[in-house]
């Protein structure tokens, strides 16, 4: 089973899901700006990932600077507030797999997540070159 996150505007996330169909499996999608998640579910997810919420915090295209989110007085559950009353701050996309979960910015991180194999050539919809024609990860 794999669940991603995703926001259908944004193209790193786009760039992920594909990633992810191009290993043979079709996900669990969660439009989590229509169906965000639970309280708990975006604690959850915020603790597997082993990151803090400020590092989930979205800043471009969301209402971040309007509502202060860089001032330092506000605590962790107050941030996750903000997320759940405006999801656009959650940051995307956030994938689940047997691997663990992650934010996967950039795009490749779902790679470490996956269990099968790519199954043929990817590139990322602005044309930068993924996986070969072989299935194989091309290194920078």
């Amino acid at each position: 089973m794999i669940t991603i996150y995703h926001n259908p505007a944004c193209g790193t996330s786009r760039n992920t899901l594909a990633l992810i169909r191009n290993s043979g499996v079709e996900p669990t999608v969660i439009h989590y700006l229509e169906t965000p998640p639970s309280r708990d579910e975006l604690v959850a997810l915020i603790a597997a990932m082993g990151i803090g919420v400020r590092a989930l915090l979205r800043k471009s295209g969301t209402p971040y600077d309007a509502l202060g989110l860089d001032d330092a007085k506000w605590t962790d559950d107050q941030l996750i507030d903000f997320m759940l009353a405006h999801p656009i701050l959650i940051n995307r996309p956030i994938v689940v797999t047997e691997l663990g979960t992650k934010l996967c910015r950039p795009s490749e991180l779902v790679l470490d997540l996956l269990t099968r194999p790519q199954q043929g050539e990817f590139s990322k919809e602005d044309g930068e070159k993924v996986i070969d024609e072989h299935g194989q990860r091309v290194s920078r």
